[in-house]
């Protein structure tokens, strides 16, 4: 019976489970968009957005209600990191971000 219990509860668990997803890419014009959401479907809008440079801020935002963001493209190294808290954080290296 415990293993039964236990099985149910797992199957409940991914059922509601969702993954964070961003997709980045440059606009060529020295912006970069990207697009957040989850993999069940459910909208990013209002969801934290940052940039990092050297482990700093350098940028946020909350992700829009089209769950896109756009901002000028840092010189240097970054990162752009979808925040939907812990274990749903997502990092995209810019230097993986292409047109």
């Amino acid at each position: 019976m415990k293993k039964i219990f236990i099985g149910v509860a797992l199957l409940a668990s991914s059922m509601f489970a969702h993954t964070a997803i961003m997709n980045c890419f440059d606009n060529g014009d020295d912006t970069i968009t990207c697009e957040a959401g989850f993999s069940d479907g459910s909208s990013a809008s209002g969801v934290n957005f940052y940039l990092l440079q050297n482990d700093k801020k350098v940028f946020e935002a909350k992700i829009s209600e089209d769950s896109e963001i756009s901002f000028k493209k840092p010189a240097g190294t970054y990162s752009a990191v979808f925040d939907a808290g812990e274990g749903h954080q997502v990092f995209v290296s810019g230097s993986d971000i292409a047109e």
